[in-house]
């Protein structure tokens, strides 16, 4: 058996450069989107409550109770119970407008 031959390239032909890392460090920009979600969840929350509140002391007196009662009720039987046909969500959200793609 021959000895084996090793080589070394001399030290300033070599690539300096540092890898780089094969997956992006996003902590900062995860971080920033938890603080603004965090913050909208939390204003939010306040409106609600305020809302709550609102509605509390509006029931709590007779003639603005009755009021907002009705209001609440007409609210209810014209959005949550009343009947929309298909064609109308289609058309609304322009789906008869564009070509169909498949």
């Amino acid at each position: 058996m021959l000895p084996s031959l090793i080589f070394y390239q001399p030290l300033k032909n070599q690539n300096l450069i540092p890898m780089s890392p094969n997956i992006d460090n996003q902590q900062d920009r995860l971080a920033e989107i938890f603080r603004q979600m965090d913050n909208q969840i939390t204003q939010e929350s306040k409106v609600a409550f305020l809302k709550i509140q609102s509605w509390q002391f509006a029931v709590r007196t007779p003639e603005i109770g009755a009021t907002y009662l009705r209001e609440a009720a007409s609210m209810i039987t014209q959005s949550l119970l009343s009947f929309v046909p298909n064609s109308f969500v289609l058309s609304e959200e322009g789906y008869y407008m564009n070509p169909l793609e498949n």
